[in-house]
């Protein structure tokens, strides 16, 4: 008997007319069909007009570690398994890289169905850079975790896509003008592709003033990354003889501001090494 395979699969961020032909072909067909909350699985089940011929579990954080093996064991006896969550792709601030990992490492297939994507929606209608960008996810619920998240992405030049509960987008707009200033722009993304999307954007202070007001429904965060900053190569050179003060080997010092401050490095190199022979 051929192996099975888990196939990831993205659902619906809003309206069920997003479902794509393929994805009811696979849930229909699937032997198996891991869906974050199986309540919600059934309801997009009945919304699209099919009924799945194998079983329906649940997958969730809270039983990754016990279903991820009867998963894997229902795909070695050649099952085919359908990975879906509430919205989305699987694995994407979802449930899905543990069972994807015991997968990999059981040398079983794993493929993706793609489709409707939260991340890639909000980058598209945001109207900031996204030729590079990054995905940060849900920032820690405590403020001061939250706080320093922030403070460590104030110099990140790619545009950073996050996802906010709507209790705490007020909080998190608060500590992102306090940390990367409140004149940058974003674009506060809510309920999108649903009836009621709705698409604020402006810089953060202004954001803020409107999340005052209370927020509803699923929201999305695109921040426009941090204006390129030019460094002399005198000041480079001179933060690495500082992170080498503080015991940090040269090639390590080097390394990390090249990226920080986007010197080049071999010719960062080239300028520690001569500066540290020349200093004895």
């Amino acid at each position: 008997m051929s192996a099975g395979a888990l196939i990831l699969a993205a659902t619906p961020i809003g309206s069920s007319r997003d479902a794509s032909d393929a994805l009811r072909e696979l849930l229909t067909s699937a032997d198996i069909v891991a869906a974050e909350d199986t309540r919600r699985a059934v309801t997009l089940l009945r919304r699209l007009g099919i009924t799945a011929q194998g079983r329906i579990v649940s997958y969730f954080e809270g039983n990754e570690s016990e279903r991820t093996p009867e998963l894997v064991a229902a795909a070695q006896s050649g099952q085919i398994v359908a990975l879906i969550t509430d919205a989305g792709m699987p694995s994407v601030s979802d449930p899905g890289y543990r069972v994807v990992a015991a997968f990999l490492d059981a040398g079983l297939r794993v493929t993706a169905l793609p489709g409707p994507s939260a991340v890639l929606t909000a980058l598209a209608v945001s109207g900031l850079p996204v030729d590079r960008f990054c995905f940060e996810g849900f920032l820690p619920r405590k403020a001061g975790e939250r706080r320093r998240r922030l403070d460590a992405l104030a110099t990140e030049e790619r545009t950073m896509v996050f996802f906010e509960a709507p209790h705490r987008l007020e909080d998190f707009l608060a500590d992102a003008a306090a940390t990367l200033g409140e004149g940058r722009r974003v674009a506060v993304c809510r309920e999108l592709t649903k009836p009621h999307e709705e698409v604020v954007r402006g810089t953060i202070a202004q954001a803020r003033a409107w999340a005052a007001g209370g927020v509803r429904g699923e929201v999305t965060v695109v921040v426009d990354g941090a204006t390129p900053t030019q460094t002399s190569p005198d000041d480079a050179l001179g933060l690495v003889r500082a992170r080498m003060a503080d015991g940090m080997a040269l090639s390590a010092a080097v390394a990390e501001v090249a990226a920080l401050t986007g010197a080049r490095r071999k010719a960062l190199y080239a300028a520690a090494v001569a500066d540290k022979e020349g200093r004895g």
